[in-house]
């Protein structure tokens, strides 16, 4: 059986008693980064497993080497760095092929930033859209910002400290009076939401985080 199993996103305690026990049991973990698997392992005696790492760079290579060892039947379980594998991480391949060999899957509910992040948010939560992590090119990420400036449903994305500035910069330019939250270290000591508008947002970032370089213009 292939068990996808969600981790903590930042707190430790949050790890479910379920996905313990599944991860104690499996034959083989399948691990983003396996430095945060021995972190898992170390605080709740996972005890020593087969652990194979399986990210953007090497997804192809190693996806034949699970499904043989599904094939074989192995109990493989499937974890991310942080929160639910597939959501804007490594795992949709995995799943895709082990339906196609009738592989039996299983979920382990557990953490998943976004869902955290919204429903503390404030903003409304009946319908979303999901638009996992912002593009990186600007033409793409402007066309991005501009389509979610045009609806009324609250719109979730991801996006990487180093560009956050700029693109606050970008949501303060597009769309100024547009309410938004950024929400950050979730479960962590330092855990943040702040709400406002998007010209807002931006002026705070800009006064407490003096250590991050902003830009002043958006596109």
């Amino acid at each position: 059986m292939l068990h996808i199993v969600s981790t903590p996103i930042g707190n430790l305690d949050d790890m479910s008693h379920r996905a313990v026990d599944v991860l104690r049991a499996a034959d083989v973990i399948i691990a983003e980064d396996s430095r945060r698997t021995y972190i898992l392992s170390n605080r709740y005696g996972l005890g020593a497993k087969k652990v194979i790492p399986y990210n953007e760079a090497n997804e192809k290579a190693q996806l034949p080497k699970i499904i043989e060892l599904l094939k074989q039947g192995n109990e493989v379980a499937l974890t991310t760095d942080a929160g639910t594998p597939g959501i804007s991480d490594p795992g949709f391949l995995i799943v895709r092929e082990a339906v196609k060999e009738n592989i039996k899957i299983s979920p382990v509910p557990g953490p998943c930033a976004f869902i955290s992040a919204l429903v503390c948010s404030g903003l409304p939560c009946e319908k979303f859209i999901f638009e996992g992590f912002i593009p990186k090119k600007p033409g793409q990420k402007e066309s991005l910002l501009k389509k979610i400036k045009e609806n009324n449903v609250t719109s979730i994305f991801y996006e990487s400290p180093h560009r956050i500035s700029k693109t606050l910069a970008d949501l303060a330019a597009i769309m100024p009076d547009r309410n938004i939250v950024i929400a950050r270290e979730l479960t962590k000591r330092h855990e943040e939401f702040a709400r406002g508008t998007a010209k807002e947002v931006f002026k705070h970032f800009k006064e407490q985080i003096p250590n991050i370089k902003f830009l002043e213009k958006g596109f």
